[in-house]
């Protein structure tokens, strides 16, 4: 019997890649390798070109702004139309944070020119420095208001087939679906992609998400369900072996419950908070008064 194997292109390593988006990629090739199939991995950076015939997975991790524009340029002008045509062919593709938002039609910054994606996915992101703190936005029980200071750095839970999707969101951009675009899953808890409930997005076998941490090793059925695309674009079909993923399963678990447990406080605080803002907005008789009523409270 052939041993199966499979080709990784992994976009810019050098330059997007934090969060520790490295471990994606490794996960893969780990995964791949506990069932004995083969992997290449092919770092392409600024001016290597794809060969759509030639790659099972691209793979592109996130970055900052500044690390967008260094490679916005070369994504779209050498690499877009072979990812595009890769994708249609039956190529998977997994893309996070910052590289997800310019795989979509466009970025537009906070400031400065628009960063222009390839359009394999359709989405927009846009940055307003209004995003960040300067209201409220609501988890997806409906009950627990919190800070957009705090919706920029946290916790991202996802419902996807059936099951739950776990890590971290970073992220100072509201991406935006067009009618053609489906949501990767609904969110649990986080923002996700603008806070209307979805988060990323899928087209075959090719994912977008906001999900970080890194996201393959903590949640091993997204992972091969990228394998298995992968697989079947090379031999039409791929039946994965199932893994003993008890590491795995006890780190979402953790993930989970710290999620449920940082919610609850929000609902405990939240009426104090609240409170603290009223009274502070009277002035300093209301400051006054508010910390007496707080060392009263102290001292019960």
């Amino acid at each position: 019997m052939t041993r199966m194997r499979l080709a990784i292109a992994h976009l810019y390593p050098d330059v997007m890649s934090t969060y520790g988006d490295r471990g994606n990629v490794a996960a893969i090739v780990r995964r791949c390798r506990w069932r004995d199939v083969s992997v290449s991995v092919a770092d392409l950076r600024i001016g290597d070109k794809i060969r759509p015939g030639e790659v099972d997975l691209i793979m592109i991790g996130g970055g900052s702004e500044s690390r967008q524009r260094q490679i916005a340029a070369d994504l779209y002008k050498v690499k877009g139309g072979a990812i595009r045509d890769a994708v249609a062919a039956g190529t998977a593709a997994f893309a996070v944070g910052g590289g997800y938002e310019l795989f979509g039609r466009f970025c537009q910054p906070e400031t400065g020119a628009e960063l222009r994606g390839i359009e394999l996915f359709d989405s927009w992101t846009i940055r307003r420095r209004a995003d960040i703190g300067d209201s409220d936005v609501t988890d997806h029980d409906g009950t627990t208001p919190v800070s957009r200071a705090h919706a920029a750095i946290q916790d991202l839970v996802v419902r996807w087939d059936g099951g739950l999707l776990v890590g971290f969101e970073n992220s100072r951009g509201r991406t935006y679906l067009g009618a053609d675009a489906a949501p990767l899953g609904r969110v649990v808890s986080g923002r996700g992609n603008n806070g209307d409930g979805g988060e990323g997005v899928r087209r075959g076998g090719a994912i977008g998400t906001n999900l970080r941490g890194p996201c393959l090793p903590a949640n091993p059925a997204l992972a091969d369900f990228l394998i298995g695309a992968a697989l079947a674009r090379r031999y039409g079909s791929a039946e994965l072996a199932p893994l003993t993923d008890d590491l795995e399963t006890a780190a979402r678990a953790a993930a989970v419950n710290r999620t449920v447990l940082t919610a609850r406080r929000r609902v405990l605080s939240w009426p104090l908070q609240r409170q603290a803002a009223s009274l502070l907005s009277d002035g300093t008789t209301a400051r006054s008064r508010f910390g007496t009523r707080m060392r009263a409270g102290l001292h019960r």
